[in-house]
């Protein structure tokens, strides 16, 4: 059981299971690996530091926790909120309760702390892990994944498994270099910039999304870190970004515009990209398979892959046992995996890219009259459907382009 091992393995090194990317998905992935029987599993990561640097608003559901079994704590929890309030451009709100906002609503973590903690459970399962380790490419024998060359400060050498897993995030190259997609098109890309700002005025029991032009194809967020301090920060359609203006010049402009904000005091920010793409045609082939954002589960409305991510982890460990120890990794043999995470997660992935692609055509004046049919409704229940059904009441002529999407 080890965090960092001394030394790169030996080129001839080999391992039942390779993981890529140490981020919680990677980790949670090998941790359930080795407790369904893999006696060998590695899980590699680029950086120096698990957890760091944060590219995340940290908002997240905790109703799966239990699921994964892991255990609630204040060390890497940072604040519980009631709710979300979703406000339209000219002020129009309605308030979600958060049991039925979604996975991003009900706590807000620490991530660079949850990441460590998800990377110790793994640790705990006699998972071994190597920081500051590239993957450079991957290895292909006869149509076969069979390991990938890796470099290690200033060292270059080969890891063989008999399964790898890409949990390399969105940019995921093993993906990319096993020719399982290609890039992602801008529409389907969000630009994303954060502050943390201390000593701001605001509501800390909910958190905030603000629809509309503030911020094009995407949405501007609010995202409790204490009754002083949150995350602020907005996602921007890449293809709506004509050059300009950044995503940072539009949170600073939103910023500006909100007395309770403008005269925080930045103790952090963050910038990045997030993939809002439907899932591919297949994450699998002979010998590898993606989990996490590098499988595009990240949910395409919120951009929020923490909790799919997760979901699927699980699942892409207790399969990628399975097929190791009874030596069929093939993709056929690996279709399980993709059986159970699509049955899971799939439906609602695309539903909810429909729905993306339908709100990035809304205008402000629309993002209007929905809060506005919502913000007197009884949301005892939150999908496509009831929403539908509801903002139809009130102003029937919306809905009748979303209908496909029933």
């Amino acid at each position: 059981m080890s965090i960092e091992s001394e030394e790169p393995p030996f080129d001839t090194e080999e391992y039942d299971l390779l993981v890529v990317g140490a981020g919680p998905i990677g980790s949670m992935t090998a941790r359930f690996a080795a407790r369904n029987g893999l006696d060998k599993v590695l899980v590699i990561e680029k950086r120096q530091e698990i957890g760091t640097p944060v590219r995340c608003a940290e908002g997240v559901s905790i109703s799966w926790f239990d699921e994964l079994d892991i255990e609630e704590s204040e060390d890497f929890i940072k604040s519980k909120v009631l709710g979300a309030k979703l406000y339209s451009p000219a002020g129009n709100t309605v308030t979600i309760g958060k049991e039925i906002a979604g996975d991003e609503v009900g706590a807000v973590l620490e991530r660079d702390i949850f990441d460590k903690r998800v990377a110790m459970m793994a640790a705990e399962e006699d998972v071994d892990f190597m920081l500051k380790t590239q993957a450079r490419d991957v290895m292909i024998e006869d149509g076969k994944v069979v390991g990938v060359k890796a470099s290690r400060m200033g060292e270059s050498f080969e890891i063989y498994a008999d399964l790898v897993i890409g949990a390399d995030g969105f940019e995921s190259q093993i993906g990319r270099w096993a020719g399982i997609y290609d890039t992602i098109k801008p529409k389907n890309i969000m630009s994303c910039f954060q502050y943390r700002l201390t000593d701001i005025d605001y509501d800390p029991d909910y958190t905030h999304f603000y629809l509309g032009s503030d911020a094009p194809g995407g949405y501007v967020w609010i995202f409790p870190k204490g009754e002083r301090e949150a995350n602020v920060g907005l996602g921007i359609q890449l293809s709506q970004l004509d050059g300009s203006k950044t995503a940072k010049d539009y949170l600073d402009e939103f910023i500006d515009k909100h007395q309770g904000l403008k005269n925080g005091e930045t103790v952090d920010m963050v910038a990045g990209g997030v993939s809002v793409a439907p899932p591919p045609e297949s994450v699998c082939m002979d010998g590898l398979m993606l989990v996490g954002d590098a499988a595009r589960v990240v949910d395409p409305i919120t951009g929020g892959g923490i909790a799919n991510g997760m979901k699927q982890a699980k699942i892409a460990g207790e399969e990628a046992a399975e097929a190791v120890k009874k030596g069929k990794v093939d993709k056929k043999a690996l279709s399980r995996y993709e059986e159970r995470w699509r049955d899971r997660l799939e439906e609602k992935l695309w539903r909810n890219f429909m729905a993306k692609e339908k709100a990035v055509e809304l205008e402000d004046e629309e993002f209007d009259m929905i809060i506005d049919a919502l913000s007197d409704a009884d949301l005892s229940e939150l999908s496509t459907e009831s929403l539908l059904k509801k903002i139809g009441e009130k102003h029937p002529e919306m809905v009748e382009s979303f209908e496909e999407m029933l």
